[in-house]
């Protein structure tokens, strides 16, 4: 009887467990940083502020807009902080003459509104992305996504494609093969049907039709270099850039990623 009851514990306690990250599960997934609305991003004259307003939200979004651009970097950032943390890095775009526009999603920096669904998520990317689209007609277009963001760049990448007009590049860096990948490896004991936001990266990215660049540390502990191999083998043609010594949240901060980039904004 007694063992009985341990079991009927850890039972209930279990169950317990998996309703709330099943309810709770946008809290482990973003961890964004808000910002007062009436808050200057950055102080660059050439990064412009704009709100796009989508269902039930107001996204902020910037753009580093250049005198006579080649083309645009549309990216996507990851699951923590805001667009601040984002705008310190963007001397390599000034020097290949490429816009950038980036948005913060719901409930990060000055955007409103709460994430709710990945389908809300992907829609909130399209509609970013179609309310910048027009300034960008006959130029070179990246689609680029970190970390979280990867899966999202990959999905509005194959939209495109699917509408007949493929990014020229698509650049995902430290990416994913799918959250529900990376949460067995995490968290083994969760079933996968309790995760609400599968995020599918490989199975986007398999169906673009243009380049697919690929840059992550080895020294990654967050998410293993193992899921760049595993997007490889789903679209042989990608190009995995190996950066040496990096981890997670430093990658950017190596000369090989510099390089890297700069080499794939050079050859568009």
């Amino acid at each position: 009887m007694y063992s009985l009851g341990l079991l009927a514990v850890a039972g209930a306690a279990y169950t317990a467990a998996i309703g709330y990250l099943w309810f709770r599960q946008e809290r482990l997934l973003f961890e964004p940083t808000p910002l007062p609305a009436d808050e200057p991003l950055v102080g660059d004259p050439d990064v412009h502020e704009r709100w796009v307003e989508v269902e039930g939200a107001r996204l902020s979004t910037a753009q580093l807009r250049l005198p006579n651009p080649r083309g645009v970097v549309f990216f996507l950032h990851g699951n923590s902080g805001n667009l601040r943390d984002c705008l310190v890095e963007l001397d390599a775009f000034r020097e290949a003459n490429f816009d950038v526009v980036m948005f913060d999603y719901r409930g990060y920096g000055k955007s409103s509104g709460r994430i709710g669904s990945e389908e809300q998520l992907h829609s909130d990317v399209r509609a970013v992305w179609d309310a910048f689209a027009p300034q960008y007609e006959g130029k070179r277009l990246v689609i680029a996504g970190q970390s979280l963001g990867t899966a999202l760049a990959a999905g509005l990448g194959a939209q495109l494609c699917a509408q007949g007009r493929p990014p020229d590049l698509t650049l995902l860096v430290s990416p994913y093969s799918s959250m529900r990948a990376l949460a067995d490896e995490l968290y083994p004991w969760v079933p996968g049907r309790v995760l609400r936001y599968p995020l599918q990266t490989a199975e986007h990215a398999a169906q673009l039709k243009g380049p697919l660049m690929l840059i992550h540390g080895d020294k990654d502990q967050l998410i293993g270099i193992h899921h760049s191999h595993a997007l490889c083998t789903a679209v042989p043609a990608a190009q995995l850039h190996c950066v040496e010594g990096a981890g997670h949240n430093d990658v950017h901060k190596f000369p090989g990623f510099r390089k890297a980039l700069f080499g794939a904004l050079g050859c568009l």
